[in-house]
């Protein structure tokens, strides 16, 4: 089974300063996907010091688990992935592993450049950034059936003919049934709006997750888009509920929670590294959109791991 690298901590983690949340990175030698069958015994003698404290990954990494459950924490949402699951972690979400009892199933990782870029987009734009899916026993059986042709491709010997091309062919088949199912189980929720409704509050969400540092107010958005700030903000509200700068607002402090949470980085640092010069007008902020202030919040949220 392959192990992380861990980016500017070597393996004293818990011994170091917490000036950045640690970045787990796919070792060089494995080309960017990794596959290998999951077990609570193998969680806890394999991985242990690299999963239970919380970290980035900077690739794709899901969780299928066909027996047992495992507990798991994304950006502060406590996640029971529970027999016949799928869990997709998304390059930069803060997580880590919980406790898991009796555990099989399988773990992917891989560099999003290997999947089709459409249907990346397709898990990049949703309404949600837990992508959980729930599997029915058909489903349940591809994903088993996949998962072992992966493993067995990427044992056989790297230099035959094609062996790279076999094994992103068959990577996409798996993400394009991932995506297949999560944009249905999506689609039940948003079949009320138009289209077009839809594909604008999905470009936004997309586009603030990429540009919340240097953009900050809806119109930077909308001229993005090239479309008004008050046919945005009627969109967004109408979708989703919640106002376009809401939105904005929730990404930004997110990322705040997370500095907060998981850095020992100085208030006025997370406030700069988060594009705002004035660090009192960041307090301000953050205080009115989360509801405490961000000294207030640190103090309160204890990370437990660490």
């Amino acid at each position: 089974m392959p192990k992380y690298t861990l980016t500017g901590f070597g393996n004293k983690y818990r011994d170091m300063p917490k000036e950045n949340i640690p970045i787990y990175q796919l070792p060089m030698s494995i080309s960017g996907i990794a596959v290998f069958p999951m077990s609570s015994d193998l969680l806890v003698t394999h991985t242990h010091e690299e999963v239970v404290f919380p970290h980035r990954h900077d690739h794709y990494t899901c969780f299928f688990v066909e027996s047992g459950h495992m507990d798991f924490n994304i950006d502060f949402q406590d996640i029971d992935i529970c027999p016949s699951s799928l869990l997709l972690s998304f390059p930069g979400q803060v997580h880590y592993v919980g406790a898991s009892d009796g555990l099989a199933g399988w773990l992917v990782a891989f560099d999003g450049k290997f999947v089709d870029e459409s249907a990346r987009a397709v898990i990049e734009q949703s309404f949600t950034r837990i992508a959980l899916i729930h599997l029915d026993n058909i489903e349940k059986e591809w994903f088993r059936n996949i998962f072992k042709l992966l493993y067995s491709t990427l044992e056989e010997k790297k230099s035959e003919t094609f062996h790279h091309q076999l094994v992103q062919n068959l990577l996409n088949a798996f993400f394009y049934k991932v995506v297949n199912i999560f944009q249905q189980q999506e689609d039940k929720r948003i079949q009320e709006y138009t289209s077009r409704s839809v594909d604008i509050v999905k470009t936004f969400n997309q586009l603030v997750r990429k540009h919340y540092i240097e953009l900050k107010k809806p119109a930077d958005f909308a001229s993005k888009m090239n479309i008004t700030v008050s046919y945005l903000n009627d969109t967004i509200k109408a979708v989703t509920g919640f106002s376009s700068t809401y939105l904005i607002q929730q990404e930004i402090f997110r990322e705040a929670q997370r500095l907060l949470f998981y850095t020992s980085k100085s208030i006025k640092e997370i406030a700069f590294q988060l594009g705002y010069d004035d660090y009192k007008y960041f307090i301000r902020l953050f205080t009115k959109t989360v509801g405490t202030s961000p000294s207030n919040f640190r103090n309160s949220h204890k990370a437990v791991h660490l």
